[in-house]
């Protein structure tokens, strides 16, 4: 990602272009420029194609990021979710066997990749978990987006971590809590009712106000667009919501476990 990067970069300053200039022209925000060059993001094959003709540069990027090493590439269906939830207006999300991840601790998110199985090197976890962080910062954008999430109660009952780091990630995520525009429910174990014992899922809002969902499995994950498909997710959400504890029940919860 980083020579794909750096060749974005070198082509853009050859073209007298500002990132931003290449962004507007690009129909992309200008963080997307930024982070290419930077070699935080992959560059898809649709947009090396587009900055190709920008650039004149006859074919050069596309032809880069088609022979990439698999090692460098994101899956298609990664990169596109975390471009959609880094512009999105709104985010509902259901988790239900672990703390979701724009509400990790960088300890917790170690822990899970720890325990992947194949395992992960000790380089990659670091990895995984630091662009798991990166990922929050839709958190502290200028406007955050709306982020509506239901997580069952099990989900903070499981001890992936040490006693102390596991009361650091429940006061964490009661901050979270908090925050503007955050609203977090728990669908408690004792419930007789559970909309979501399908795995779990999340629904997102684009700047466009487009609706798209994604889903993870055993073996993979993806994206829905199909709208009746998203629709029955939606209704999942809906009754998620109606299940689980209000917002303040949730918050007393916390503190509960917290012994507080």
């Amino acid at each position: 990602m980083k020579l794909v990067g750096k060749l974005v970069g070198l082509f853009r300053v050859a073209a007298n272009l500002t990132q931003a200039q290449l962004a507007d022209r690009a129909s992309v925000q200008l963080e997307t420029i930024a982070s290419i060059e930077q070699g935080r993001r992959t560059l898809l094959p649709d947009l090396a194609r587009r900055l190709d003709e920008l650039l004149d540069t006859k074919g050069a990027l596309e032809t880069a990021v088609d022979n990439m090493p698999e090692v460098d590439l994101i899956p298609a269906w990664a990169e596109q979710y975390m471009d959609l939830e880094r512009e999105a207006l709104a985010l509902s999300w259901y988790d239900s066997q672990v703390i979701p991840g724009l509400l990790q601790t960088e300890a917790y998110a170690k822990a899970v990749f720890r325990n992947r199985v194949p395992a992960f090197s000790q380089d990659e976890i670091e990895a995984q978990a630091a662009a798991r962080l990166d990922r929050q910062a839709i958190l502290r954008r200028e406007t955050p987006p709306t982020i509506s999430m239901v997580v069952w109660e099990a989900a903070l009952l499981l001890r992936l971590l040490p006693e102390q780091d596991h009361t650091d990630q429940l006061r964490h995520l009661r901050r979270c809590a908090e925050l503007p525009g955050v609203c977090l429910q728990i669908l408690p174990l004792n419930s007789r009712s559970h909309a979501g014992l399908n795995g779990p899922f999340t629904l997102l809002e684009t700047p466009d106000h487009q609706y798209v969902a994604y889903s993870e499995t055993q073996r993979g994950s993806q994206l829905v667009s199909d709208p009746n498909e998203v629709s029955i997710l939606s209704q999942k959400y809906a009754m998620l919501r109606a299940q689980a504890h209000s917002p303040e029940g949730t918050l007393g919860m916390l503190d509960r476990l917290l012994g507080e």
